[in-house]
């Protein structure tokens, strides 16, 4: 740390000494459309820029600061924002603080450089994370945070760029994004070669060269360099110069005239044109990648001090000069001050309260509930003209998949604000014709056949959730959320947390899953493993075992995404879609009858299924229809059982369970997840908490599923569940 605090001390030292001398770096002359008081500002935001990180890296050396990575180097992105409109979302970059700080000076009554210090301090006063994490990011300042996961926030840019040109079709009621605003985008030269951001620049150039209205502006700063790995030199225009739907520009960020002049340009075209563009910024690294980060360490000192002799500053000074509008001991002036200033703001910051416990620093997992204008749903006449047949069809029992698409309609009919997206559900009407028919009853813009890349699909929905919209996405099976389960991790589920549940993606993200097909797909189609989302802070996981359920859980799913600005995944049981028969062929056992509009299933409400005391089956899905079939078995060996549906995977309803397994004498876990990391392991531990029935668990292997015979060879069966249960509490043989 030492080390990097010399380059720190050094490159102050070196500013004072070669602007009192007037010695400055070489380059281009003031030119182009930035007026005089901008320019003076941009620099005052440069010198506000540097401080702030210098007296950031001062407060993590004394402890009462926290992880920094630096701005230094790029502080002429006050000039890109400058050139843009303070109502034009902004997704930044980990070193952008010059760009907030800037935008801060276009909106009133803002105290830029006290929040930022309170967020390095993590005091609990901090506005925009309330001490969770040092981001950056303002509500005011149309700014959402993001934390420094490496180009993760590509995606969800993409998505809130093309959901305006819905909202002006058909605007949401809580939308958040100005009809004529653009999406601006921001990332290092070395996120751009993560599958992450390409995945995003293609679905941009792809949706683009569609013709369909994308304004977007991303934005590389180019300073080199990747921690300690070099880009190669002229890889980043290469790669994006000709790239097919998406505009190219280039300026050197060194020279803030150039690139207020060309952002400028670059912001029209975006604006005008309703296309996506990319700013190439090239850019210096001082310091080093971050605050513990010594950049001697892996670089020859003399590149480094090469780097160091074309501080920004330096070039802003000499333009500034140049144009006669600042003397060179006003801007050294202008310098101290504001040194001056910083310090006295951290020294107060650093005594700011912090979070102190569990409670304090979970209290924004949850966002907070919005008032939603009330919906008596839609007029029966639209409703019958909608459904056609299928309203004669809702008299008469169904499967599953039919009574998910009937629940999907009347959705859509009684919220505009839902807008469903993925792989082949237009159409083709999604896996197996679960959305079928919804295109041609909703219209394409609001069934939107995405392009195959799941991570897109969900960016898609987080921005478009950032803009008042109810995004249904679908990703085809469980085995391919993998691809893009970040999106959810690190993007949506972060939101509300980083923010202090000021910004909110609330979704319910619609996934076919688990194990049980006959004959078809292997693991890729019949992944049965959870726990990834299960460990997701704030993430809503339902699952329904019966189409009545299923209709009645997704209206539920989407209550809380609308009403209480949920994360919501709605997991289907592949296998269930088709199911009719329950015991024998032909008796139709496990279709229902379409609920009622109305009907809903609470968040944390369980089904029970018979009154049995001898022994509680506690399962879900594709185990729910397993146990009913051993139920009769078992009363044939004297054991009388009742069945508890969990329905809701995370977060468990502990207390629905607790109830509905009151007077039995012991408990039978049914877990179609495997063993390791299966959601048994969370029901055992419930009971052995809550209860002191003997219980034991059935689950599947650690195991990837087969295809062919084999099929569920792996996974609890309808003889194991009645073997498990009179090993545990006997029964007449």
């Amino acid at each position: 740390m030492s080390g990097q605090m010399d380059r720190v001390t050094i490159v102050h030292e070196n500013f004072r000494r070669r602007v009192a001398v007037g010695d400055f770096p070489q380059g281009r002359p003031p030119a182009g459309p930035l007026d005089d008081t901008t320019a003076i500002s941009i620099f005052r935001t440069a010198c506000l820029t540097r401080a702030m990180d210098r007296e950031s890296r001062k407060m993590q050396a004394a402890g009462k600061g926290y992880y920094t990575i630096g701005p230094s180097g790029h502080e002429g992105l006050a000039a890109l924002a400058a050139a843009l409109r303070p109502t034009d979302p902004a997704f930044l970059h980990y070193r952008d603080a010059a760009f907030q700080l800037q935008r801060a000076e276009q909106v009133r009554g803002q105290t830029a450089a006290w929040d930022m210090l309170l967020s390095y301090a993590c005091s609990s006063e901090d506005p925009i994370s309330g001490g969770r994490h040092k981001v950056l990011g303002s509500k005011a300042l149309s700014i959402p945070p993001q934390t420094s996961t490496i180009a993760s926030h590509l995606p969800k840019a993409v998505g809130a760029a093309y959901s305006l040109g819905l909202a002006r079709r058909s605007p949401p009621e809580h939308q958040t994004i100005p009809d004529d605003a653009i999406v601006y985008c921001s990332f290092g030269d070395a996120s751009v070669n993560h599958s992450t951001a390409q995945g995003a620049f293609n679905t941009a150039g792809w949706t683009s060269y569609q013709s369909v209205p994308l304004p977007l502006l991303f934005v590389c700063e180019d300073n080199g360099i990747g921690i300690s790995t070099k880009t190669p030199r002229g890889w980043v225009k290469a790669s994006f110069e000709l790239r097919p739907g998406i505009k190219y520009f280039e300026c050197d960020g060194l020279d803030i005239y150039e690139t207020f002049r060309v952002a400028q340009a670059a912001a029209d075209y975006v604006r005008t044109r309703r296309k996506p563009a990319f700013l190439h910024v090239r850019t210096i690294r001082l310091y080093g990648h971050a605050g513990a980060d010594v950049a001697l360490a892996y670089l020859p000192r003399q590149e480094v001090e090469a780097e160091e002799a074309q501080d920004p500053l330096l070039h802003m000074v000499r333009q500034l000069h140049e144009a006669g509008i600042l003397e060179p001991t006003e801007a050294l002036a202008i310098y101290d001050q504001t040194v001056e200033r910083v310090q006295r703001i951290a020294a107060e910051a650093v005594t700011r309260p912090r979070l102190e416990n569990a409670e304090q620093v979970m209290a924004s997992l949850v966002p907070p509930t919005r008032r939603c204008a009330p919906t008596n749903g839609p007029d029966p006449e639209r409703r019958a003209e909608v459904f056609g047949p299928d309203m004669t069809a809702m008299e008469k029992p169904q499967p599953m998949g039919k009574l998910i698409n009937m629940a999907l309609t009347d959705l859509m009919l009684a919220h505009e604000e839902i807008v469903m997206m993925g792989e082949d559900i237009g159409k083709k009407g999604g896996n197996y014709g679960i959305t079928q028919r919804l295109s041609s009853r909703f219209g394409r813009a609001r069934v939107i056949d995405t392009l195959l890349d799941e991570q897109s699909i969900l960016g898609l929905a987080i921005g478009m959730a950032q803009n008042g919209f109810i995004p249904l996405p679908e990703i085809q099976f469980l085995a391919y959320l993998h691809n893009a389960e970040d999106q959810l991790r690190g993007e949506a589920a972060t939101l509300p947390f980083f923010s202090d549940g000021q910004f909110t993606n609330p979704m319910v993200v619609r996934i076919s899953g688990l194990g049980y097909q006959k004959g078809f797909g292997g693991h890729f189609h019949n992944d049965n493993s959870v726990a990834v989302l299960r460990d997701i802070p704030g993430l809503i996981l339902a699952c329904p075992s019966n189409g009545r359920d299923a209709a009645m859980m997704l209206r539920e799913c989407v209550r809380l995404a609308r009403e209480e600005q949920r994360l919501v995944v709605f997991l289907e049981p592949i296998a269930l879609y088709p199911m009719r028969d329950l015991h024998e062929d032909g008796d139709g056992g496990w279709m229902t009858t379409y609920p009622a509009p109305d009907e809903t299933i609470a968040l944390g409400e369980v089904g029970v299924k018979g009154e049995g005391t001898d022994l509680a089956i506690i399962t879900y899905a594709n185990g729910a229809y397993l146990a009913q079939q051993a139920v009769p078995m078992l009363r044939k060996k004297g054991v009388n059982a009742r069945i508890i549906d969990v329905r809701w995977l995370s977060p468990l309803p502990a207390d629905g369970i607790a109830a509905a397994i009151k007077g039995c004498k012991a408990a039978l876990v049914v877990d179609e997840t495997r063993r390791t990391g299966g959601v048994a392991e969370a029901l055992m531990a419930l009971l052995h908490e809550r209860t002191d029935l003997p219980h034991a668990r059935l689950t599947a292997e650690d195991s990837f599923i087969p295809t062919g015979p084999a099929y569920a060879a792996t996974m609890p069966s309808r003889d194991q569940i009645v073997e498990a249960a009179l090993a545990l509490v006997g029964g007449s043989q």
